[in-house]
């Protein structure tokens, strides 16, 4: 039986529901790795949470992560939260994110990440946080 979002979200009443990405291939491309294992961690940037924006992530906290459709597609639990500026990533951290070849790769794609959804300074901070997968929705 098919879950409707607000039957997800009824059941989970403190769950955040947001979206990885910009554009719906990237959101795709992120919810694909996501479902393969090979993506765990995830930024944002700091200035993106707390008053007009979104609840920043909390330990222990099962959010909803949405397709670009609005439809649900998973949920995760953070397990970590830290911050860090721009500029002191670590190549760790970046592997566990799964998307990028190195820090290099990972500090040109946030860039221009940064620059399409608001700015971007290399010392801004980051939100940073490792999840795990809890529940997929694609075969339910």
């Amino acid at each position: 039986m098919t879950r409707t979002l607000q039957q997800i979200v009824d059941a989970n009443p403190d769950a955040e529901t947001f979206r990885f990405g910009d554009n719906p291939k990237l959101c795709a491309e992120i919810i694909a790795l996501v479902r393969a294992g090979r993506k765990t961690a995830t930024c944002e940037a700091a200035s993106a949470y707390g008053q007009g924006g979104d609840a920043y992530p909390e330990i222990g906290r099962r959010d909803i992560a949405l397709n670009w459709d609005g439809t649900p597609a998973f949920m995760i639990e953070t397990v970590e939260v830290s911050t860090r500026r721009f500029n002191e990533m670590d190549a760790e951290f970046v592997a566990a994110q799964g998307e990028f070849r190195d820090l290099d790769h990972w500090g040109a794609s946030y860039e221009a990440y940064f620059r399409r959804s608001g700015g971007f300074a290399p010392d801004m901070k980051l939100m940073c946080e490792r999840f795990t997968l809890i529940e997929d929705y694609a075969d339910v």
